[in-house]
């Protein structure tokens, strides 16, 4: 077979040669769609049973045993009130404990607990806000005048919810002797009828889905059963609040800096970029180390709140607060957000600079009505992967000194904080293996989170999209 010469004296294949050639390139091409397809399934089912595991961790069957029964709690409520009332209670017979008046509930407290923990727990914070039950009026009245007045004095009183959950840790003291996954409840639930019967006889078998909305409004507790995570998450949305707010507009603004104004021939330029580009593969523990050093220490007097009088200045003062942690974790995901945005910004056709710079439009005019409208939804999409990174990290948190156990809520940015990614961490650590359940629980809270952040960066972006393209 013929081959044509092109001038130069280079040959073209053709005939039975060029078929061969395609048939070779139709090969390749099949072989590396394939590969491409396998690793696209391997992925979907790694992912599939991830959250198959986590799902079967967070519902199933549960051998509970109480210490004191609600029926039997809620029984000698009804029959006081069948005592005390000639009025007809019959139709309070279907009565649940967590249904039941704080009055009650509080009196099922003083009649089961000592007087020792009940003023403790007085101390912390009063039942009623006209009166004492535990402890002595004369005693509080000095001890809300001293210098060093319990947080009861100033608190608000306690809600019937509370008082609910008290009675729960304190008197019902539900424990979990066993539980079994969703798979095994669904699928071997005769088995575990009679095993449990078997072995704990005393224990009510009941279905328990870990991921109630109780889960997500109760503080952490050192009994699995009452556990929630409620610190952790809004421990988490103030920290998270606080990247964004730092992290999104000095980024976008660096981002700005280096690709609109900033002269790449000039030394120092290219020393911003050559650090910038590898601050983004540095570890996160690193970060964690840098956090502690300058924000927790150096700057305490502002990460703690002693300059704004938050804390007394002193010894009560401590960097390692809600602000330290967001500042840290700003500072993980800078890089990232800059060299995005840098990206986005230089995606940005060059004709629509000088279309703007022909209008008569000044360079920053361009930048803000033009530039940066074009380049929102590509630097949208690298903040989502910034923000998605910092929501799961653990170990810069870990070194800024975020609790691994505490109950109560962050209030502001000095709060003492956890967030959900060491919360999870705790409870896989612990021997019980109730706490794999409320762990599986706590990740889906926290994939949902996730979720709903990314959701809300994916939609501002879409409609940005659709506003530059209608």
């Amino acid at each position: 077979m013929s081959e044509k010469v092109q001038p130069g004296g280079n040959s073209y294949p053709s005939g039975e040669e060029v078929n061969a050639q395609i048939g070779r390139r139709r090969r390749s091409g099949a072989i590396w769609r394939t590969a491409f397809l396998v690793a696209t399934v391997a992925a979907v089912v790694i992912l599939t049973v991830l959250l198959l595991t986590i799902i079967n961790q967070s519902f199933g069957l549960t051998a509970v045993q109480e210490d004191v029964p609600e029926e039997v709690l809620v029984q000698e409520y009804l029959d006081e009130q069948r005592t005390s009332s000639a009025n007809d209670v019959d139709s309070e017979e279907d009565l649940k404990l967590v249904e039941m008046p704080k009055e009650a509930l509080v009196t099922i407290l003083r009649k089961n607990i000592s007087s020792n923990t009940g003023r403790r727990l007085e101390r912390e914070q009063l039942f009623f806000e006209d009166k004492l039950v535990f402890e002595d009026p004369k005693i509080w009245t000095e001890l809300c005048s001293g210098d060093s007045a319990p947080a009861g004095c100033e608190a608000k009183p306690r809600s019937q919810q509370n008082v609910y959950r008290l009675v729960q840790e304190r008197v019902v003291v539900p424990t979990v002797l066993e539980s079994w996954y969703l798979f095994d409840s669904i699928f071997n639930r005769e088995e575990i009828v009679l095993e449990a019967a078997d072995r704990y006889p005393e224990a009510t078998l009941e279905y328990r889905s870990w991921l109630a909305p109780q889960f997500a409004t109760s503080p952490q507790s050192s009994i699995p059963e009452l556990a929630g995570v409620r610190t952790a998450l809004l421990g988490t949305l103030w920290v998270i609040a606080i990247t964004i707010i730092v992290a999104f507009p000095l980024g976008v603004g660096a981002a700005i800096y280096l690709e609109e104004y900033a002269d790449q021939g000039k030394w120092y330029n290219r020393f911003i970029q050559t650090n910038i580009n590898n601050l983004a593969g540095v570890p996160s523990i690193i970060y964690g180390m840098l956090g502690l050093a300058v924000f927790v220490r150096a700057l305490e007097p502002i990460t703690s709140g002693a300059v704004f009088g938050a804390v007394d200045a002193g010894n009560t003062a401590n960097g390692r607060t809600v602000l330290a942690a967001g500042l840290t974790l700003a500072l993980l995901i800078l890089p990232i957000i800059i060299i995005s945005s840098q990206e986005a910004i230089r995606a940005v056709p060059g004709s629509l600079r000088n279309a703007s710079y022909g209008l008569g439009a000044t360079r920053w005019q361009t930048i803000w009505n033009h530039v940066l409208p074009s380049a929102l939804p590509g630097i949208l999409t690298g903040t989502i992967l910034s923000v998605s990174r910092a929501i799961g990290e653990t170990a810069p948190l870990v070194v800024v000194g975020a609790s691994t156990f505490i109950t109560a809520d962050p209030t502001g940015p000095f709060s003492k904080f956890t967030v959900l990614p060491i919360q999870i961490f705790q409870w896989t650590t612990r021997p019980q293996s109730v706490f794999r359940n409320i762990a599986g629980a706590a990740i889906i809270v926290l994939l949902i989170l996730l979720l709903l952040l990314n959701a809300t960066a994916v939609y501002m972006r879409n409609r940005q999209t659709k506003k530059m393209t209608g």
